[in-house]
């Protein structure tokens, strides 16, 4: 019965969605951005160095790092004066030289104001994507992404409005909470949903989202970095759950969550564990937790049934507070993120469990910066 009630659910949901995006959602709809960075004609067109550079389109990660590798330093910054764009965004380039290339990409942009922060991608292409470290990422013991969802681009990722809403107020507030041993990255790599319509509540800019996120974890990994933990948000659980298989995580972590594109965590094929999250005040509890003709995500990760284990959110308030400074939410976050649930999962399941220094880390004001 319970099952055909949610079915029942999910046939009005998606009779509504269908109807009310044959007008302003479907003008809304958003394609996705795919394949090499900008200017990547021009980078294996080079032959500066005498020899052939590694092909954006075909290199993985890891032969990119073997080729920074086996440059001089001078060669390495020629190529980052000659192509800041393809330098910035090609998943395994030496992360300092990463931020430096972003920092050149973004002058004259309308994102300027981001050049000379820790900017480990910048594609201006569609609405324009960003990704910053919070953290020293080359010496960093742990690693964490966040993974925004709907309505985040370039322009609206750290929203002084939104301070803990945003993929950088996430970042930035985890980071002061799991310590100074952990490098978090505000991901914004993939074209988000606008608004409520029928991009999300389908899978089409989840999977092209998830190919980009398996390619960042990648070159995370050919830099040297430890395995990351995810923090998906709302529909960036849709793409975590489609590159679960392909990410090498360590731990997953979805929160105000609309399904993961899978019943079961055993459908996810990851050996990561699987976290789930949800406010009783989060609107999201009213999206049905099921897929019927390709609309919705699939079953709740914070059903027991789903099989995730469960974090507790009873201080987080709405759709963005769960990292709000002395949440329950932000204290178990803090717990996975440098690794110390792995110890004491039976205190962080009651939310009583805390990272080292976590409660002292962050200052209670507005901007929650780190004391």
């Amino acid at each position: 019965m319970r099952r055909y009630k949610r079915t029942l659910a999910a046939v009005a949901f998606a009779t509504t969605v269908a109807a009310g995006t044959t007008g302003w959602a479907s003008e809304n709809a958003q394609r996705p951005v795919t394949g090499p960075p900008p200017g990547s004609a021009a980078w294996t067109a080079d032959t500066s160095l005498d020899r052939a550079l590694p092909d954006p389109a075909a290199a993985t990660p890891s032969e990119v790092a073997a080729f920074f590798g086996s440059l001089s330093e001078d060669e390495r910054q020629r190529l980052v004066r000659r192509h800041p764009l393809v330098v910035g965004n090609l998943d395994g380039v030496p992360v300092r030289l990463r931020y430096r290339a972003n920092t050149l990409a973004l002058r004259g942009t309308p994102y300027e104001r981001l050049a000379g922060r820790q900017i480990l991608a910048f594609d201006p292409r569609g609405r324009g994507q960003v990704a910053e470290v919070h953290g020293d990422l080359e010496r960093a013991r742990q690693v964490s992404v966040v993974v925004p969802g709907s309505d985040i681009d370039a322009a609206t990722f750290d929203r002084a409005s939104d301070p803990y809403g945003t993929p950088a107020g996430m970042a930035k507030a985890l980071r002061a909470a799991a310590g100074a041993g952990t490098a978090v990255v505000a991901w914004t790599g993939y074209t988000t949903p606008v608004g409520v319509g029928v991009d999300a509540a389908t899978g089409k800019l989840a999977e092209a989202g998830a190919t980009r996120l398996a390619r960042f974890t990648a070159g995370l990994a050919a830099t040297g970095a430890p395995k990351p933990v995810l923090f998906c948000h709302s529909y960036g659980s849709v793409v975590c759950g489609l590159a679960a298989d392909e990410v090498n995580a360590r731990d997953i972590v979805v929160l105000a969550s609309p399904g993961m594109r899978a019943g079961h965590v055993r459908e996810l094929r990851t050996d990561a564990r699987v976290w789930a999250a949800k406010d009783d005040s989060d609107w999201i509890s009213k999206v049905p937790g099921v897929r019927f003709l390709g609309l919705g995500h699939g079953d709740d990760p914070t059903d027991p049934s789903f099989g995730a284990r469960r974090i507790p959110a009873e201080l987080a308030e709405g759709h963005t507070g769960y990292f709000v400074p002395g949440t329950d939410s932000l204290r178990a976050f803090a717990s996975i993120a440098d690794g110390t649930a792995v110890m004491d999962e039976a205190r962080l399941m009651d939310g009583t469990a805390v990272a080292d220094g976590a409660a002292a880390a962050i200052d209670e004001s507005p901007e929650g910066v780190a004391r």
